[in-house]
């Protein structure tokens, strides 16, 4: 050894910074692909030569907000609904009719159209409803959220 050298000393430290970065991107990455993962469960339904189950038949009523009626995709006065609704219960007896009204419709305009939806005599009239939104009200003079 030479006088004006050091002896040499090994690096006894671990650096970690190329492994958190890889861990970091991994992470990442399952949480992009793991949400595309999500499937039901593949079965293998048995076959019978009857089908006793029979696939409903839907009507769709919508009111729109300027009180326009449309029977499906088709644009309809409420003079012609009831007769339009009589030829879809002669054609299947078990129809179902799904009522759709915009929220600023007013009552008595949805009314008026569930009366035309049982005066064809068709038993089965649900709504359609959008899912609820929750909000939460803060009241700042007490501190109570409701």
């Amino acid at each position: 050894m030479t006088t004006g050298s050091r002896p040499r000393q090994f690096l006894s430290e671990i650096n970690v910074i190329p492994l958190v970065d890889v861990v970091l991107v991994l992470l990442v990455i399952f949480m992009v692909t793991a949400p595309m993962l999500h499937r039901g469960l593949d079965i293998n339904l048995p076959t019978t030569s009857s089908n006793n189950i029979q696939a409903e038949e839907r009507l769709i009523v919508t009111i729109q907000r300027d009180h326009t009626l449309s029977l499906g995709n088709d644009t309809i006065s409420l003079v012609n609904l009831r007769a339009k609704l009589q030829e879809a219960k002669i054609l299947n007896p078990l129809i179902s009719v799904y009522l759709r009204a915009d929220q600023t419709v007013p009552y008595g305009t949805v009314v008026q159209v569930m009366d035309e939806v049982k005066g064809a005599k068709i038993e089965r009239l649900g709504m359609i409803t959008g899912p609820k939104i929750e909000t939460i009200i803060e009241d700042d003079t007490i501190g109570i959220s409701r």
